[in-house]
């Protein structure tokens, strides 16, 4: 409880850090934080055009299912790769200023995040567009993104102190994230899969993510039982092994960057 209390006295750091690292992201560009709206939409039209002929007698509003799928995924492989490198990143303010290490990875996260919620603001748009009305079953979308946020944290702890020994992490995670990003439903619908890779697929956690915002915000029906037990175990654990294996890593991430 010490611990999290003093994460909570640093508060004022960690926005600092993700105002930081906001400015540092867009310094040259000239549309800033709007590529975070425009990066999914584009690549929703691209794959729109690419996917629509094999999956939209399938699947209604196969561009907001797309959009909804990517804008997830982005969210998680944004938030792990950002906190994978973030003790080497900041090296210099680690040796001296002093503040429980923790706030880092947190920081590159939460970037993360507030990024997704642009995104977000532009997928909302999207579904009036289309013609989807807003539901009570958008309440859950908030959950949704907190366990996806927390999950992603977790996973960025443990990338976090693995790249401090071995910076080969890095290509070798980029090469995981492709696998991962197929066995993730983000384009096609699991119901085309046969048995065994179905349910494969069902239980890989970030396509839990993505089924359970579909649901909420496409389909306007709240995630079953199930769903909501397998979001909440995986966040919670993910979190919970990430955060441990840091904090006993943490001398010597101290001693070698």
């Amino acid at each position: 409880m010490n611990r999290y209390a003093q994460l909570k006295q640093h508060g004022f750091v960690i926005r600092q850090l993700v105002a930081r690292e906001m400015k540092r992201k867009y310094s040259r560009s000239f549309l800033g934080i709007l590529w975070s709206v425009l990066n999914p939409l584009l690549n929703m039209v691209v794959l729109s055009v690419i996917f629509t002929k094999m999956f939209s007698r399938n699947i209604e509003n196969y561009p907001l299912y797309l959009l909804c799928g990517q804008t997830i995924w982005q969210l998680f492989t944004g938030a792990t790769n950002a906190a994978m490198t973030v003790m080497a990143d900041n090296r210099v303010m680690l040796s001296r200023v002093r503040f429980p290490m923790e706030i880092l990875p947190i920081s590159r996260v939460a970037g993360a995040m507030v990024n997704y919620l642009y995104t977000f603001a532009a997928y909302f748009v999207m579904l009036l567009l289309f013609g989807i009305r807003p539901a009570a079953t958008l309440l859950a979308a908030p959950l949704v993104i907190g366990c996806v946020t927390l999950f992603s944290l977790g996973i960025g702890y443990l990338l976090a102190a693995a790249y401090v020994f071995f910076a080969d992490i890095k290509y070798l995670y980029s090469v995981l994230l492709g696998l991962w990003m197929y066995c993730s439903a983000i384009f096609y619908p699991i119901e085309q899969l046969p048995g065994t890779i179905g349910r494969l697929v069902e239980a890989n956690p970030v396509y839990n993510y993505i089924a359970c915002m579909r649901s909420a915000t496409l389909y306007a029906s709240w995630p079953t039982a199930t769903q909501w037990a397998r979001m909440a175990v995986w966040a919670v654990l993910m979190y919970a092994a990430g955060s441990l294996v840091f904090r006993l890593c943490r001398e010597r991430i101290m001693q070698t960057v």
